[in-house]
């Protein structure tokens, strides 16, 4: 079983470097071609940086995936996990210390093995093509923070959970579920108000009648909305964005200050009634829900499989190795039976996205707007034009920047019924 695991991971990888290369190579073919639509915008100079920005960044991205899919095979399938699980069950600590040990020291060293190709990516290629603003200084505060951040949550997500399988050893997977469900809702609400602003500075919007204008988009839409913010994205990179964050009460826009100096105000009002209308058309509460479904199934099945003792040998791992150690590999299990879901994923958000333009078509009754925000956004940020169908139907959880501006503009030219 354990090379019948490996053959599959292996035929995965290379199922997923397959996609990457036809990716590439389309681009390599067709980023010449100012698509319709782009006129005026895109030129024959930005299309060569643009195909440029997207190799480099693949490249950095198959360096990445190599190494953490080196280290993967060398710790799963070369028994380093073995070793690893006798390290942290030798410090004699209870079973919640030594849980909490063993993933918070696993997710530190995966994380200071990443380092290198972060830095490269931050103030190499994102510098080399006018993105990057993050100083070295910005860079070390933010990675402490999220560090410490990440470490505090994880420690106490491990600990309430193996308390909960300690305490109900035959309906753990229940409460686990219920708990990370309401952990979850509870950071969404706290989010906003308690770790955002440790990273990013958030101020009224200060464009001159800007948030007038986005205050009756919200009115008209039937939404209210605590606070219309603006962040400065500025002082890490010149991408641009803009989101909703938070929910119930505590929901509220943010746009990228980046957004703001790039876009006219019916853009940037027209890029927000796309975002209106994920939520109007329940996307969000549909997302949550099927996320949530799907845990209750996961904790389901996970509870099963831990409990079984073969589980460990599916890796030719000892059968008396630890409960953490039982989980990650499980977890490797799920993914490679999880991985065929990724498209269908993919396509659903792409249909909420294409149903969340519609929407703010049809509330600003100006497509236009919207196809201009998107041919902008992506002569901005330098984003790939041409990505290959397959490759694009198998990842993208947006439909390409070109078929969604075609698109309005259609619908411009001929309004849609409703």
């Amino acid at each position: 079983m354990k090379l019948t695991l490996f053959c599959l991971f292996a035929a995965i990888t290379a199922f997923t470097y397959w996609l990457r290369h036809i990716n590439l190579q389309h681009l390599k073919q067709h980023g010449a071609e100012v698509p319709e639509g782009f006129e005026g915008s895109i030129d024959a100079e930005k299309l060569r940086t643009s195909s440029a920005y997207t190799l480099d960044s693949s490249r950095l991205g198959l360096w990445d995936s190599l190494f953490d899919n080196a280290l993967l095979v060398l710790f799963l399938f070369g028994g380093l996990i073995s070793e690893y699980d006798h390290f942290v069950s030798s410090l004699s600590v209870s079973p919640i210390i030594s849980a909490i040990l063993f993933f918070l020291l696993m997710t530190w060293a995966s994380t200071l093995l990443g380092i290198p190709f972060d830095l490269y990516g931050t103030f190499r290629i994102e510098a080399r093509y006018g993105f990057n603003t993050t100083t070295p200084g910005i860079w070390v505060a933010d990675f402490l923070k999220s560090q410490a951040i990440g470490a505090v949550l994880l420690a106490f997500l491990i600990a309430v959970v193996f308390w909960l399988i300690s305490w109900s050893p035959q309906q753990w997977w229940l409460w686990v579920w219920g708990f990370m469900a309401l952990f979850s809702l509870f950071m969404m609400f706290i989010s906003p108000y308690v770790i955002e602003p440790l990273f990013n500075k958030y101020e009224p919007v200060t464009e001159e009648g800007l948030e007038d204008d986005i205050r009756i988009m919200m009115e008209k839409a039937g939404l209210k909305v605590g606070k219309v913010q603006q962040m400065d994205a500025s002082k890490r990179s010149r991408h641009s964005n803009a989101y909703f964050t938070g929910i119930g009460r505590v929901k509220r826009i943010v746009l990228y200050d980046t957004l703001i100096k790039q876009m006219s105000h019916a853009e940037i009002v027209a890029v927000l009634a796309h975002e209106i209308g994920h939520w109007k058309k329940g996307h969000i509460w549909k997302r949550l829900l099927w996320a949530e479904i799907m845990a209750l199934a996961g904790s389901w099945i996970s509870f099963k499989l831990l409990a079984w003792s073969g589980l460990p040998g599916l890796l030719g791992l000892p059968f008396d190795i630890s409960l953490p150690a039982k989980m990650v590999v499980l977890g490797f299990v799920a993914s490679l039976a999880m991985f065929p879901v990724g498209p269908f994923s993919a396509w659903r958000s792409r249909c909420h996205e294409h149903e969340a333009d519609r929407f703010a078509a049809d509330l600003t009754g100006r497509p236009q707007d919207l196809a201009s925000a998107l041919v902008k956004m992506s002569a901005e940020n330098l984003s790939n034009l041409f990505p290959h169908p397959f490759y694009a139907a198998f990842y993208y959880s947006h439909p390409p920047a070109v078929e969604r501006v075609r698109v309005l503009r259609e619908w411009a030219e001929s309004p849609p019924e409703k």
